[in-house]
């Protein structure tokens, strides 16, 4: 062994940062450079056409309504929009057929007892419009249907068995057991109105008094099935009631303003009552709608 010359297996090492080795021995712990494969930078993985479009989302698994879990929402998807926009569809078609239907078939079969026979024929075709309302509040209920499956709040909450969710419920279900009590006392409200108003001495005006009494009469019924909803502690219920009492509330307003107007107490009295009722039901229903998700509130 000769002072300088590396023993072993180990080659000469080249002096690192310039500084010759120490001493008569190579350092310790070198080693000979591995010769490995050269690496490239993995790419993320890029879907192949055709394969999977980027729009589309994975498929969401069929339950059945009164599960304990709720169904992720996965975003809007074009078979959804395209859900979206057939519904629409269907709600104008509800909407042309009711709102045009209801005064010409009711105007029409005024104008025929009071006045000529040809009004008849006005209430033929407003019963036409009629059926094409039917056709499309079928097929827009349908279509919800499909629409509500992926939607989490048109599902039983987890929280179902929690007591602060199912007392919401409750409160809920009271709460919109409520809003059909005020749907119906303001269609009765209105046709008892209408004789003041002169709506039952012309065909127009009576024709336009049994539509606007007619919607707060649909609310109440849509009301009136959201208690079962609720009662499974579905938190739509308690949305749907929610909008249903701002609508209520709009004709509270009204009945406020006529008697501000006409300085009548009553319209002041049940105008104010109404508004402050639907108000404070509509708060009550957003705080039980999140009590139901399992949220703090």
């Amino acid at each position: 062994m000769y002072p300088g010359q590396p023993q072993g297996p180990y080659p000469p090492q080249a002096p690192q940062g310039g500084h010759p080795p120490q001493g008569p021995y190579p350092p310790q712990g070198q080693y000979p450079p591995q010769q490995y494969p050269p690496q490239h930078a993995q790419q993320p993985h890029q879907p192949q056409p055709g394969t999977w479009p980027p729009q589309q989302q994975p498929h969401v698994p069929h339950q059945q309504l009164g599960d304990m879990q709720m169904v992720a929402d996965p975003g809007l998807t074009v078979n959804q929009r395209e859900l979206v926009l057939k519904i629409q569809t269907s709600s104008k078609m509800l909407a042309v057929g009711f709102v045009l239907g209801i005064p010409l078939t009711f105007g029409g079969l005024h104008y025929g007892i009071t006045q000529q026979p040809s009004g008849f024929i006005g209430a033929l075709a407003g019963l036409v419009l009629l059926a094409v309302g039917v056709a499309g509040y079928l097929k827009s209920a349908a279509l919800r249907r499909q629409l509500r499956q992926i939607t989490p709040d048109a599902w039983r909450s987890p929280a179902a068995n929690l007591p602060g969710a199912r007392k919401a419920a409750t409160q809920a279900a009271y709460l919109n057991g409520l809003l059909v009590v005020l749907s119906l006392g303001a269609t009765g409200w209105l046709l008892v109105k209408g004789a003041g108003w002169g709506a039952y001495g012309n065909s127009f005006g009576f024709g336009a008094l049994l539509l606007g009494a007619a919607i707060p009469a649909a609310l109440g019924l849509a009301a009136a099935s959201t208690v079962p909803q609720l009662l499974r502690v579905i938190p739509a219920g308690a949305k749907v009631g929610r909008s249903l009492y701002s609508v209520i509330m709009a004709v509270g307003v009204l009945m406020l303003v006529n008697g501000v107007k006409n300085g009548e107490p009553t319209g002041l009295a049940v105008g104010g009552t109404v508004t402050l009722v639907c108000l404070t039901a509509m708060t009550l229903l957003g705080r039980a709608a999140r009590r139901m998700r399992g949220e703090t509130v």
